[in-house]
């Protein structure tokens, strides 16, 4: 497809705070948008980023007052951007997800203005699922299994960067024989929030036909057993996926299993997911753990169905997890939710929250009145 360059388009449009488009806990603003949106990510200072599908990217600076239209990425009309990893109103990095070449990362240092085609899935059969960095010159890119040269089984890809961003070394791991890890295994691309990384360790939840697990790693200097690396040499810095546990969320489809996972502190997180085919269905729809992600223990009383998101709020020490079907929220470090409200939203980056036809709604509220009964 030729190259077009398209100048950002500015939607002058204030958020719409009206009554009859308000979602408590949620204020609808105005995206300028009817794409499926997927991806958001909060900056700070009232900066934030948000993607989508047809090669949609969004931006504002001003607290969701105005949300900006982005210039599409060259070739990005028909791609379908899952995530998106800011660091300030200038700088970001777009993931597309979809089956082989469609799996692509572009990059802006100017407001969106521009972007430059960073790295596409060298694996034709590949498809990428969630992206996250610890720094500018540090990220960590997850995608889905698949044959590795010289071997029977599909292994999980993982790709991380090397300084300065835009070189990618690839790891497989051949530890699944020992590990017993059925290959019709995978990762969801709907939040990207499958991967989560914090300090020196990750984690990322599966799901599919296999039964449901987080892979818990840790990053190291040189080496690391198991690991093929196809670079010329190991990077200095990477990450090792050691080892696995299940997860007790819903499974045995290949529509349900972990869609998402955030870590407060190295120790307690909380995963959600379900099963995608079933929005209303709670079972297996929560779970969390207090040592690092080694156990996991299943919510007493799950949310009210199909979760595709969560967050942690510190403000309100509450965890918010949002659905096709809804939101609902933990104010007991998972264990209990609540149901807030029946909208339909896909991903979270807090205060945000977005959805199909260009929700963007704002968190306002989490006052024990806005709770559905």
């Amino acid at each position: 497809m030729p190259f077009r360059q398209v100048l950002p388009t500015l939607l002058l449009l204030p958020a719409v705070a009206a009554s009859a488009q308000a979602s408590e806990p949620w204020e609808m603003e105005h995206s300028g948008t009817t794409a499926n949106l997927r991806g958001i990510h909060a900056v700070g200072a009232g900066i934030a980023w948000a993607s989508g599908a047809n090669g949609t990217v969004l931006r504002t600076e001003d607290s969701g007052y105005m949300w900006q239209s982005c210039a599409m990425p060259p070739g990005a009309e028909k791609l379908d951007f899952r995530g998106i990893w800011a660091w300030d109103a200038n700088t970001a990095i777009v993931m597309s997800s979809g089956p082989g070449d469609q799996s692509r990362l572009y990059k802006t240092t100017d407001g969106c203005s521009h972007w430059k085609l960073l790295y596409t899935n060298p694996d034709k059969d590949g498809f990428w699922d969630a992206i996250a960095f610890w720094d500018k010159d540090n990220g960590l890119l997850l995608g889905d299994p698949v044959k590795a040269p010289s071997r029977k089984q599909k292994e999980f890809q993982t790709f991380t960067n090397v300084n300065p961003i835009g070189v990618w070394d690839r790891q497989t791991y051949d530890f699944y024989d020992e590990m017993g890890v059925s290959s019709e295994a995978g990762a969801f691309a709907a939040s990207n929030s499958a991967l989560f990384i914090l300090g020196h360790s990750a984690w990322f939840g599966t799901g599919g036909l296999s039964s449901p697990y987080v892979f818990v790693g840790d990053r190291f200097t040189g080496s690391a057993p198991h690991t093929i690396c196809t670079c010329a040499s190991p990077p200095p810095d990477n990450i090792w996926f050691s080892h696995r546990v299940p997860v007790p969320l819903a499974s045995g489809n290949d529509s349900s299993g972990v869609f998402s996972l955030v870590f407060r502190d190295p120790s307690y997180g909380v995963a959600v997911g379900g099963d995608y085919k079933k929005p209303g269905d709670s079972s297996g729809t929560a779970a969390w753990t207090s040592d690092g992600g080694k156990t996991w223990t299943a919510a007493t009383n799950p949310p009210h169905g199909y979760r595709s998101a969560v967050a942690f709020n510190s403000e309100h020490k509450a965890w918010i997890t949002v659905g096709t079907n809804g939101t609902d929220v933990s104010y007991d470090d998972g264990k209990t939710w609540s149901p807030l409200d029946t909208g339909n939203w896909n991903a979270l980056g807090l205060p945000w929250v977005v959805g199909p036809g260009g929700r963007i709604a704002k968190l306002v509220s989490l006052d024990a009145t806005t709770r559905l009964h």
